[in-house]
């Protein structure tokens, strides 16, 4: 199993690759005008505009179309130079998953916000972003920019209550690529993730959200129960 910087990385990076589902034109992502309000939560860290450099975070001038972790000589997170490395673009679908949960898409980035819940103000800052793109008229319409309806996983999957001891019986084939030490030695660990991260996460794989190959193959395997006690057991492990 890949770890948290390959699992976490992928929630997006995995919404990058299934394209599907409808487009929508210009002008139904947000109002850029409430969307500059919203900016004011982003710009301690980051910067936008003509005079734009890299701060705390980089400069989002061209977010749209653009690599990840692909400035040159920022200090990217290693989550997110393994998303750049499994070929992850920023798009308006990437984007909008990455900002409502920064640490579900990659687990290990720097980027200490929290992330934004409301779909419609998340909207409102992707259209203000749009406008600092080299061809805002062109997203979301052009590819690789078009919007497919998210999946989200019932309650009931997100409320089951994973066994840690049938989930320990099932973590022998994560652990031979993941340390239950919690050592990140270019696999990142899982011990001590979130649960519901850990179930989402494992869901995007299974559903193909998340490109990691072998985490495809991995996650297809298991059940929703299983999934829920591997959550259980490495949301409990002691590093």
């Amino acid at each position: 199993m890949a770890g948290r910087g390959d699992i976490h990385l992928a929630l997006g990076l995995a919404l990058l690759v299934a394209w599907g589902g409808s487009q929508v034109s210009a002008s139904e992502i947000g109002d850029a005008g409430k969307g500059a309000e919203i900016w004011g939560e982003c710009s301690g860290c980051h910067q936008i505009g003509p005079e734009a450099r890299d701060a705390i975070g980089p400069k989002l001038n061209g977010i749209f179309g653009r690599k990840a972790a692909s400035i040159e000589a920022f200090p990217y997170s290693r989550s997110l130079e393994r998303a750049r490395r499994d070929g992850l673009y920023w798009t308006l679908e990437t984007l909008d998953v990455y900002i409502e949960n920064p640490r579900t898409f990659a687990s290990g980035t720097r980027m200490s916000y929290r992330g934004l819940k409301d779909a419609g103000q998340r909207a409102d800052l992707l259209a203000f972003l749009r406008d600092f793109s080299d061809k805002p008229r062109d997203i979301p319409e052009a590819e690789p920019t078009a919007r497919r309806t998210l999946p989200e996983l019932p309650p009931e999957v997100l409320a089951l209550k994973g066994d840690p001891e049938f989930g320990e019986y099932l973590a022998s084939e994560c652990q031979t690529c993941h340390q239950a030490s919690g050592a990140d030695e270019g696999i990142p660990s899982i011990t001590l993730w979130p649960q519901e991260d850990f179930v989402l996460a494992m869901h995007a794989y299974k559903q193909k959200l998340r490109p990691h190959p072998v985490m495809q193959m991995m996650a297809g395997r298991l059940t929703e129960e299983e999934i829920a006690a591997l959550a259980a057991y490495f949301g409990t492990l002691e590093e």
